[in-house]
């Protein structure tokens, strides 16, 4: 099954924030995991290392030897009979448990009877988890629950000069501490945790950003490519009829038959005639400039087309070429097109270069567009032929600048746009 293109891009929009997200999640966790087995294993390591030196301290040998009699498997000793062994091992235990950080250190006779704990009142008491594996000479780490509830404990036999075990050393950190631990190192990597979310969180965005603005400039490229696909299909057809019109004009005309010529382009494109159709200036007339005489004319009835009045003023050594009648043309029809209903157009030959200008008493140029009105497909004005507009700006600019000229905007007298222009004469 295809995505559809808006599916598509919502799935590259939020798919780097989630991987982001899920990265940094993964990342907290395989840390925090790492720092809960770095906890436990660093307080295993203890315990049994602790347990191991009690039980291999002379003192706890001698001690712990010298409570054995004092009890049978049948019958128990207790505190009492235990004493004199507390009163030596109990501080022993009590300074090594301060120093290692440990809950407690307990050792037992030969059938696991406390000789030392923390409460006293569990002395003389025989343990609740009495492993006969350590009593029997092994060596005992794991979780066991005891009278302080469950613990990570240490269990070590004491063993006398022949190396018989005699007693144990049971050392042990409770697992609320170990979690206490945890939530210190949690506590810890947290600012950096939430850091590292922010500092993601905001590159995800960047990135997001970064590619919202791509989809949206090739939505604009593709929107171009469309109208610019109109327009060219647009184009296409209305060469094809004019080319057709072409040939009829041509054969009306090679037969001598100018009236009907006349009439056949009056019924294509009826022309409106205004009253004082063009006026022009300097020494050469209308009539020595056929095709300057047939544009005024052309853009006058044009202009009344468009609700608009068209003035020129002209001062040429020669009749306008097709450049010049193109540029002309596109700049007066924009005027009228952008709400001008005053138009005039100026024309003069200085040396080899023609100097020009077209001013309007429209709604002028927005300053904020004016470096964009020169560029293919823009337009202020609405498209309702949906075949695209803002072409004859470009048309403008390319034939100035193919010349050797410049063409610029600006403030008209008439309160409108005014368009100056020079390019060379044509060869």
């Amino acid at each position: 099954m295809t995505m559809r293109p808006s599916a598509v891009r919502l799935v590259m929009l939020v798919v780097p924030s989630l991987v982001t997200i899920g990265a940094l999640s993964a990342t907290a966790g395989v840390a925090l995991a790492l720092q809960e087995r770095t906890i436990r294993t660093a307080t295993t390591d203890r315990v049994l290392e602790v347990a191991s030196s009690l039980a291999e301290l002379p003192e706890v040998r001698e001690a712990v030897a010298a409570a054995r009699p004092a009890g049978t498997p049948d019958d128990l000793t207790d505190a009492a009979g235990l004493a004199p062994v507390t009163a030596v091992l109990q501080p022993i235990a009590e300074l090594v448990g301060e120093a290692a950080g440990v809950y407690y250190v307990v050792i037992t006779d030969d059938e696991g009877v406390r000789i030392t704990h923390p409460l006293a009142s569990e002395r003389g008491v025989q343990v609740e988890t009495a492993n006969a594996s350590v009593l029997a000479g092994e060596t005992f780490v794991g979780t066991e629950v005891g009278a302080s509830g469950p613990s990570l404990r240490a269990k070590v036999p004491v063993r006398d000069a022949s190396g018989e075990p005699i007693g144990m050393v049971a050392v042990g950190v409770l697992e609320s501490q170990i979690a206490s631990e945890l939530d210190e190192a949690l506590s810890a990597l947290r600012p950096w945790a939430i850091g590292a979310l922010v500092i993601a969180t905001l590159a995800g965005s960047v990135v997001t950003a970064v590619v919202e603005r791509r989809f949206r400039r090739l939505d604009v490229i593709a929107a171009e490519h469309a109208q610019m696909r109109r327009t060219t299909a647009a184009l296409r057809e209305q060469s094809h009829e004019f080319r057709t019109r072409l040939h009829v004009i041509h054969g009306l005309v090679s037969r001598g038959q100018g009236p009907e010529a006349l009439g056949y382009i009056e019924e294509i494109v009826p022309v409106r005639r205004a009253e004082g159709e063009f006026e022009t200036s300097g020494d050469g007339r209308a009539d020595d400039r056929p095709i300057a005489a047939a544009t005024m004319r052309a853009v006058q009835a044009e202009m009344l087309d468009l609700g608009a009045q068209a003035r020129f003023d002209l001062d040429l050594a020669s009749d306008l070429d097709e450049g010049l009648v193109s540029v002309v043309t596109n700049l007066c029809r924009n005027a009228a097109e952008a709400g001008a209903t005053v138009v005039s157009c100026a024309l003069r030959t200085e040396g080899e270069r023609v100097i020009g200008s077209v001013e309007d008493d429209g709604p002028g140029v927005d300053p904020s567009v004016a470096g964009r009105i020169f560029t293919p497909g823009f337009s202020s004005k609405h498209d309702a032929s949906g075949f695209g507009r803002g072409l004859g700006l470009d048309v403008v600019r390319r034939i100035v600048t193919a010349r050797g000229g410049s063409i610029e905007v600006g403030a008209s007298t008439l309160g409108g746009a005014r368009f100056t222009f020079d390019l060379a004469v044509a060869r």
